[in-house]
């Protein structure tokens, strides 16, 4: 009988890469000439989220795609960024939360589960553990597969295939 082969789907956040991509953006906000006088800031926010500060909705905005574009250049995904709504004010200033999306909650891993059910080649098997997914099948082509059509699919998560095996 042949072994199973497997891979986990994931959806992990590059900390370093992503606190990289925040200090090259407070950096480049301190010395642009367009974010000159408007207090335009950038920092952590708690464990999962991003604050950007500024004078003007048009300024955090700006901050906020600068910080996108530091990502793009770090091969962050942008699937990561939860930008809540608009910029609010607060005092004389706007602040705009920015969450970072990490790990696969209940609905999306039994969503990419039913993908796979549904559209991949018979015998493969998800399985949801935790904030991750095993998918395990006999053959590696058909695991193969799989990582191609959900590569394909445009699900709004940041999802890695490790573990392959």
């Amino acid at each position: 009988m042949a072994s199973e082969s497997s891979f986990d789907i994931v959806s992990k956040l590059d900390r370093q890469e992503v606190d990289n991509a925040l200090t090259q953006t407070s950096k480049e906000l301190s010395q642009r000439f367009d974010f000159k006088g408007t207090g335009a800031s950038i920092a952590w926010s708690g464990d999962n989220g991003v604050e950007i500060r500024a004078n003007s909705e048009q300024r955090v905005t700006a901050a906020l795609d600068v910080f996108k574009e530091k990502l793009v250049k770090r091969k962050v995904s942008l699937k990561v960024l939860d930008a809540e709504g608009e910029p609010k004010p607060s005092g004389k200033e706007y602040r705009l939360m920015v969450g970072l999306k990490e790990g696969i909650s209940t609905e999306d891993a039994k969503k990419i589960s039913k993908i796979i059910r549904d559209e991949g080649p018979k015998g493969v098997k998800p399985q949801v553990q935790g904030d991750e997914l095993r998918v395990t099948s006999k053959k590696k082509d058909d695991l193969q597969s799989v990582i191609a059509m959900l590569k394909e699919k445009d699900l709004d998560l940041a999802l890695q295939f490790v573990n392959f095996r």
